[in-house]
């Protein structure tokens, strides 16, 4: 027995030690990313360090990040130890900024893996046999939303119109599940309340929900309940008939998605995968992921029961109940011992949960577009309708307000005469939430502005400056920078008026205002004000934005640095409703909490949480109660670690002191045909770096064999690429700082290496061309021209035979960057190609040439597709277009224009050359 015991402890000692050893392991690794780096860099490395380090509490023994290290902590989740999609998705956001910097995306992945076993609900916690069960004719049943919690339960209405769900088929078809992927919004990690997983009271983590009746209801007036409501925990029927009005309940799992979470997972994704390909890295499995979470997040752009949007006393037919916006949720669920289910979308949509970025990602990339057949020209027309969304809101200051709803007071009540509208919905100064008002809190300013920001940086979107310009105005005007080194940023908003009503042009909302009425040291939403002020001042130039990131960056680390990451003391007032605070319980009702709490009327928010009573800051905050004063506490959110982390990561990498510029390639996508061997030359701007060499997967090309460098220009040499297989590679542009870049080259082989070719007859047809320029200004950075192409004749004509082109002058000659916004046939089936013309004419040196792939399909006689393009300078310098022959500065909407050509096998059909 002695000699075993001897063996436990020597084994015990052993593991301590490999412990220990792995942390300075870590830690040296860490030292040696960040030694060499700037201060920004270290300090994201830092943070990410404190984060990580098991002494200081931000995860739980399954890898679950807490919403904070502290558990008493009441604001959205009402228990510190609970935790939300937010913080998943800014997880990975942290983790695919870690492998940035190190090259290790291990962490990324492992982020990705925790989602998906614990946050998104599993087959097990969504039976497939249940959600079979959903018809999307009848998606589900209504029951109105009402202002009080006193006026729950609300009574289902089996005979109000209800529409048709348009994409559920599709998904199913596609994924071949009847099951939702996506997550959950709120996550009980250790089980503190006592539910269990799928209520058995002992597993965790354990899906739970609070909010659920009406506008009023704050955290504070909230009754927890399981998302696996089997009848056996709460009173007679579960928890359902506090909430819901039935003749009979039925045993049911029912989970919530928060869209801006989701929408920020994919927006992380998008990044990882740009850096995880700069060291070579495949993340290919995770951007599938990535795809189809915002396959289903279409969820969130459809009203809440699928009728029309702008006249919803009628039930929608299928798209005309799509708002194409973010909306505040979508939900779904079924029975646990039937098989039947429902799914909802959301009515009311708040400007803070848009995400054009995500938007862009979704109808743009060919790596993260959905594969269902309308998902990326659904997410091109949310991205043009969030970015109307954010001018209809813009208030004359600056600021972002509220939003809309199509279902005036959560029951389709007529509008009252006078509101503004968009797009039929009304607006709303504050929506969903009243106590507090949801666009009181100065965050999502900030939130949503950095999205914006980030997708003003990635597309150069007049729009986006536009909107950007005045809001940034308005931060400069509002946030303090103190003489003794502190700052103070807005706590909370308050507004007055409502916008123009909605249409297509921007008014400037002369009755619309914002007003600041508390200041306060917010360090998550200093940290995202940061970062979008960063994307925007790298990519407008705006020296004093980039300045005021760097004061709030330096202050924030200098104030409120600690041994956890950073923190600032918060004032609680509203903390005396743990004591005070009734929550209601109808009359009759009664039923308990896991641990015995008894649920029945009169009782408080401590009442049924009487676990807060075990707390190690209880005594602190009765003693503060007891005192008549309000408790003063220091927290470290995870989000907010986050978000700070992130801001001085991107502060590295976009204005590090050792970082040079972005190093460009153009072209970035090329063709080589082994029946038709050409070189491939690709035109490099250096900016100062160098390249290091090029890779293929994990190898090197040989420099003077696979490719020369001669200059500023590369060939890659035609024997390698005949040496490839047919297919697409990748090769990968290593300079020694800055951003690497990609060159995908697709390898055909036209003569497929038996038979000879035949002869392609050319084709014939007759187009007419109509266009206008979205972008009208003499002096632009970016040219947005708009092309409506329509067959007059009576033959199809195949798209992949047709060019269009349209002539301006260069101004500057300089690589240049194409993007297609959005196509009637998919954004990925068309080119952008630029060619320098031989010889300058009069409004003309270069000419962009718009092509389409053979996966364009025909045009078929009498029928039209259209194209929206955009593109720029690769340094963002301006054009002047009044001197480009194919701009047409009258048009606001697609008219003849003869100044654009089109060919069809070469031969032109349409227009006047220069």
């Amino acid at each position: 027995m002695k000699r075993r015991l001897m063996k436990g402890i020597s084994l015990l000692t052993l593991v301590f030690l490999i412990g220990i050893m792995l942390q300075l392991s870590l830690k040296s690794e860490l030292t040696a990313y960040a030694s060499s780096d700037d201060p920004y860099k270290q300090r994201f490395l830092e943070l990410w360090e404190e984060l990580h380090d098991p002494s200081n509490g931000y995860f739980s023994s399954h890898g679950i990040p807490y919403h904070a290290v502290e558990t008493l902590i009441v604001e959205a989740p009402d228990y510190g130890h609970l935790t939300t999609s937010e913080a998943m998705s800014y997880y990975l956001w942290l983790e695919a900024l870690y492998g940035k910097f190190t090259g290790d995306f291990s962490y990324f992945m492992k982020a990705w893996e925790t989602i998906e076993k614990y946050m998104i609900p599993t087959e097990q916690d969504q039976p497939n046999r249940s959600m079979a069960g959903y018809n999307p004719a009848k998606p589900a049943t209504y029951a109105p939303e009402w202002e009080e919690p006193s006026m729950y339960p609300s009574q289902l209405d089996f005979s109000a119109p209800v529409g048709i769900d348009p994409i559920y088929n599709e998904l199913v078809s596609t994924y071949g599940t009847n099951t939702i992927y996506g997550m959950h919004w709120l996550l009980d990690v250790d089980n503190w309340y006592g539910f269990g997983r799928r209520a058995d009271r002992i597993s965790s983590p354990a899906y739970i929900n609070t909010f659920q009746r009406g506008s009023q209801e704050s955290v504070w007036e909230t009754i927890p309940q399981p998302c696996w409501d089997d009848l056996t925990i709460g009173g007679r029927n579960g928890f359902l008939d506090l909430f819901v009005g039935d003749s009979q309940y039925s045993a049911q799992f029912k989970y919530t998605n928060a869209p801006d979470a989701d929408a920020r997972a994919i927006q992380a994704t998008y990044w990882a995968n740009q850096w995880a390909k700069e060291h070579g890295v495949n993340l290919s499995q995770y951007v599938k992921k990535a795809s189809r979470m915002g396959d289903y997040l279409r969820y969130a752009m459809f009203d809440k029961y699928f009728r029309k949007i702008g006249d919803s006393k009628q039930a929608g037919t299928g798209y005309d109940a799509a708002h194409y916006l973010l909306s505040w949720y979508y939900a779904w669920g079924g029975g646990i011992t039937a098989d039947w289910a429902w799914i909802i979308g959301c009515s009311h949509v708040h400007a803070g949960y848009q995400n054009p970025m995500t938007a862009w990602i979704l109808a743009n990339d060919p790596e993260f577009k959905p594969e269902s057949p309308n998902g990326a020209n659904d997410w091109a027309k949310s991205l043009e309708r969030q970015l109307e969304f954010y001018q209809w809101l813009q208030s004359a200051e600056g600021a972002i307000a509220g939003g809309a709803t199509n279902s005036y007071k959560g029951r389709y009540e007529t509008l009252p005469a006078g509101i503004s509208t968009f797009y039929g919905m009304a607006y709303e100064e504050h929506p969903v939430y009243l106590d507090p008002g949801s666009n009181t809190w100065f965050g999502f300013q900030a939130w949503t502005m950095q999205r914006v920001a980030e997708y003003y940086y990635l597309t150069g979107d007049t729009r986006a400056e536009q909107l950007l310009d005045k809001w940034v105005d308005w931060i400069k005007s509002v946030v303090r920078l103190n003489s003794d080194g502190t700052f103070e940023i807005p706590g909370n908003l308050e507004w007055s008026g409502q916008p123009d009503t909605w249409t297509g042009t921007y008014t400037g909302n002369p009755n619309l205002h914002v007003s600041v009425v508390s200041y306060g040291t917010d360090l998550g939403a200093a940290g995202s004000l940061a970062n979008a002020l960063l994307y925007y001042a790298k990519t407008s130039g705006d020296d004093e934005a980039r300045n005021l990131a760097k004061e709030l960056l330096d202050r924030m680390w200098n104030l409120y640095r600690d041994d956890k990451g950073l923190s600032a003391p918060e004032t609680r007032e509203d903390y005396v409703r743990f004591f005070e605070q009734e929550v209601y319980v109808p009359q009759g009702w009664s039923g308990t909490m896991p641990n015995g709490d008894r649920i029945e009327p009169g009782v408080t928010f401590l009442d049924i949480r009487s676990k807060y009573l075990n707390d190690p800051d209880y005594p602190k905050l009765q003693q503060a109660y007891n005192e008549g004063k309000a408790p003063v506490f220091n927290y470290h959110r995870f989000w907010a670690q986050c978000d700070i982390a992130i801001a001085n990561g991107l502060y590295s990498i976009l204005f590090g002191s050792e970082q040079a510029n972005d190093s460009f390639i153009t072209p970035t996508s090329a063709t080589f045909d082994k029946n038709n061997q050409e070189d491939i030359s690709v035109t490099v701007t250096y900016n100062g770096n160098t390249l290091l060499g090029i890779k293929s997967g994990s190898s090197y090309l040989i420099e003077g064999v696979d490719y020369i460098v001669n200059g500023d220009v590369i060939i890659i040499k035609k024997e390698f690429l005949a040496g490839q297989a047919t297919g697409s590679i990748s090769l990968l542009f290593d300079f020694s700082a800055g951003l690497d870049r990609t060159l995908t080259i697709d390898i055909i082989d036209t003569g497929g290496g038996e038979e000879p070719v035949e002869p392609v007859e050319p084709v014939e047809g007759v187009l007419i061309i109509q266009s206008f320029n979205a972008n009208t200004q003499e002096i632009s950075n970016s040219i947005m021209p708009r092309f409506r192409i329509y067959n007059s004749g009576n033959t199809s004509i195949p798209l992949s035979e047709v060019k269009l082109r349209y002539y301006y002058t260069v101004d500057g000659d300089k690589p240049q960057n194409f993007w297609c916004d959005w196509a009637s046939i998919g954004s990925s089936n068309v080119t952008g190609t630029f060619v320098k013309m031989d010889g300058a004419t009069t409004g003309a040196d270069y000419y962009l040439e718009i092509g389409f792939t053979p996966q364009a399909g025909t045009l078929e006689p009498g029928a039209s597709i259209e194209v929206q393009g955009r593109f720029s300078k690769i340094d963002w310098t301006d054009y002047t277009q009044t001197n480009d022959y194919s701009f047409n500065p009258t048009a606001s909407s697609y008219v003849d224009f003869n100044k654009i050509t089109a060919y069809i096998s070469g031969n032109l059909v349409y227009g006047i050359e220069p």
